[in-house]
């Protein structure tokens, strides 16, 4: 995949998650102004009921219920002249201000008693008043009775018996939200309840009801419940960040398959490139020796012929030395690899390794400080001296020219430290240094050849073992730790 085609890839995932959190988070801003908008509905429809509940009760309770008696005699004759005098004395003061005659009135001795005269025939009937709904439901089923029914209005609002019915509407709507009321005459509150618990979030919305008079009205004041509007809708926004989630993290894992496919490319055409001029060499000199053999007749010289065999198997060696590294590679992520670890003297050993690498490098410096203490472990010996050969192998190639290895030693644990004062390695290196087939980018500069296995057969050699490896640039020092548990 080149580089142009990768480009367009990314930047189509990348606007493909803008584009879904942008989508998601306006569906969420919906949801949650409609959630918000059933709110309000909801606190208005609980006033309005409430106040329609309240005013019903207060018909109820201010119902009276009349009911005529047999005729009453009058006791003298006085109080009948009175009683008609005092119908005239009515109709005439009524006369003007209504529209029709006056039949007879109806006067209460006492709150339950009375009687009632008949302008007409002079006659002067017994009444009684009950009050309350409950009485007036009960008379309505006796037969035979002439009962008058009167509702009383009464246009006073109690605000502390309204809360009570408020409370009841709004928990019916599973509302249980603060709240304060205020009751406007002509502008001018004059009446509240709650209204210390009014904060400047609060929202607030006014009754639509006929009940009230025309300069009356009657406001609302509720808490602005966030909490309960994101409660109506977490399901909507439970599975529409899981969507998020769900959609971003398929996008991110191909972007990651992708971005590995790329680098496995690379990898692979840098693999290949490398083999074949790490193989070019030998072939190309054994076909030489072997050529030479055959056409120059040099099979009669023994000095020659033996030369140029020698020359064969050193490289047919080198050969089998590449092939057998490219086939432990491939076993090290498996289970087939077996480790067969004995009791080994760690100071020998890298005594050992830094003498014959010392000996094969004239340019650079090698310091080797023991442990204070013998350091006996227990390692496979042909795979931890490989791992460690390749470590120095690389300060050797890549490093600077001082080159220091020491021991450090504790009660559960030992680290070594292989260090060189190169700079050749970067921080962006650090995490992909043991890598498989990982080489460091130099360009088209090929100076010093190599698969890029050395560093991640050591790592899974030393993880083999229990152990682990770590790169640090600290100091101007290239130093790798190398740390294996005591056993």
């Amino acid at each position: 995949m080149n580089e142009r085609k990768y480009n367009s890839i990314l930047y189509f995932i990348i606007i493909t998650m803008l584009l879904t959190v942008a989508i998601q988070g306006y569906w969420n801003y919906n949801t949650y102004q409609e959630n918000k908008q059933r709110y309000i509905n909801d606190v208005q429809i609980a006033l309005d009921n409430a106040i329609e509940i309240y005013y019903a009760d207060l018909a109820e309770a201010n119902q009276m219920t009349i009911i005529k008696s047999d005729t009453l005699e009058f006791n003298s004759k006085s109080f009948a002249i009175n009683s008609d005098s005092i119908f005239s004395e009515l109709k005439e003061g009524y006369k003007d201000a209504i529209d029709y005659d006056i039949a007879g009135f109806t006067q209460f001795i006492d709150s339950s008693h009375g009687f009632n005269f008949n302008g007409a025939n002079k006659e002067l009937t017994q009444v009684k008043m009950f009050r309350g709904k409950s009485a007036s439901d009960s008379i309505k089923l006796l037969k035979g009775i002439k009962a008058i029914f009167i509702s009383i209005h009464n246009d006073t609002l109690d605000l502390k018996s309204l809360n009570s019915i408020l409370t009841k509407e709004l928990e019916r709507k599973k509302l249980s939200i603060d709240f304060a009321l205020k009751h406007y005459e002509n502008d001018s509150v004059v009446n509240a309840y709650n209204k210390a618990k009014i904060t400047p979030d609060f929202l607030k919305t006014t009754a639509k009801t006929k009940f009230l008079k025309h300069n009356e009205t009657l406001e609302l004041h509720y808490a602005n419940a966030t909490k309960i509007i994101l409660q109506k809708g977490i399901l909507e926004i439970l599975l529409s960040f899981l969507l998020i989630l769900a959609i971003i993290s398929c996008l991110f894992y191909l972007l990651k398959i992708i971005k590995n496919q790329k680098q496995l490319a690379e990898v692979k055409n840098d693999l290949i490139s490398n083999i074949t001029h790490e193989f070019k060499t030998p072939i190309a000199t054994i076909s030489v020796a072997l050529e030479s053999i055959k056409n120059f007749k040099v099979i009669d010289n023994k000095e020659k012929t033996k030369a140029y065999v020698d020359m064969s198997n050193d490289q047919l060696t080198k050969l089998n030395v590449m092939v057998e590294k490219l086939l432990e590679t491939a076993t090290l992520d498996s289970d087939s690899l077996q480790l067969n670890k004995e009791l080994v003297d760690i100071d020998d050993l890298l005594h050992t390794i830094v003498e014959k690498h010392q000996l094969q490098t004239k340019e650079k410096t090698i310091h080797f400080t023991p442990s204070a203490q013998q350091l006996m472990a227990k390692v496979d010996i042909f795979h931890f001296e490989n791992a460690l050969n390749n470590v120095l192998d690389n300060a050797i190639k890549y490093g600077g020219n001082n080159i220091t290895i020491s021991i450090e030693q504790n009660s559960f644990a030992f680290t070594i430290y292989i260090s060189d004062d190169g700079n050749s390695l970067t921080k962006a290196n650090k995490e992909k240094i043991f890598e498989k087939f990982y080489r460091v980018p130099k360009g088209n500069t090929h100076d010093v050849k190599g698969f890029g296995i050395g560093l991640y057969y050591t790592k899974k050699i030393i993880e083999k073992h229990n152990g682990a490896i770590y790169l640090d640039l600290e100091n101007k020092q290239t130093t790798f730790k190398i740390s294996l548990p005591n056993e």
